[in-house]
C-alpha cells in the first residue's frame, strides 16, 4: 500500500514539474523577443529569460536541498542500524565537498571584457566567475562518473552471467 503511495505521489509531482517547464519554455520560446543586447544589436533578448532562470534556480535549490536532506537521513538511519556503513555516507558528503573545492580552484576568474549588459556586469567579478565554473566543471566531472558508472554496471552484469 505504501509503495502505491509513493509512486502515485512521484507521478503526481512528475507531471506537475513536467507541466511547468513545459510552460515556462513556451513562454521562453515563443514569449516574443525584447529590444536587441550588444553594441550593435546582435544579441537576442527573449522576453522571459527571468522567468526561466529563476525556475531553474528553484529546481536546483529543491535538487540540493533534497540531496542534504534525504542524506541526513539516511545517515541518521544507519547510524542507528549500521554506524560502520554510516560513514560511507559521511565520505559521500565530504567527497561531493572535495569535488566541489577542487572544481572552484580549477575555475577561471579574469572579467570577461566583451560587451556585457549593466544588469550582467554585476556579476562580471572573480568570485561569481569561479563559481560558474565550479558548477560546470562538477557537472562535467559528475556527467562522466554517472557514465562510467553505468557502462561498468553493464559490463559487470555481462562478466557475472
Amino acid at each position: 500500500m505504501a509503495v502505491t503511495k509513493i509512486r502515485r505521489i512521484s507521478r503526481w509531482i512528475l507531471y506537475v514539474v513536467t507541466l511547468i517547464n513545459l510552460a515556462i519554455l513556451a513562454l521562453f520560446y515563443f514569449g516574443g523577443v525584447g529590444e536587441p543586447l550588444g553594441i550593435d544589436g546582435t544579441f537576442k533578448n527573449p522576453t522571459y529569460t527571468g522567468e526561466l532562470l529563476i525556475w531553474a534556480y528553484v529546481l536546483l535549490a529543491l535538487c540540493a536541498v533534497g540531496m542534504l536532506l534525504f542524506g541526513f537521513v539516511q545517515f541518521g538511519s544507519k547510524f542507528q542500524t549500521n554506524p560502520k556503513a554510516a560513514i560511507v555516507t559521511l565520505g559521500i558528503f565530504a567527497g561531493f565537498a572535495i569535488l566541489l573545492i577542487v572544481a572552484y580552484s580549477l575555475g577561471d576568474g579574469t572579467p570577461l571584457t566583451v560587451h556585457i549588459n549593466p544588469d550582467s556586469q554585476q556579476f562580471n567579478t572573480e568570485s561569481w566567475l569561479k563559481i560558474t565554473d565550479m558548477w560546470l566543471f562538477a557537472i562535467y566531472i559528475l556527467s562522466g562518473l554517472a557514465a562510467c558508472a553505468i557502462v561498468w554496471g553493464s559490463i559487470r552484469k555481462i562478466i557475472s552471467k
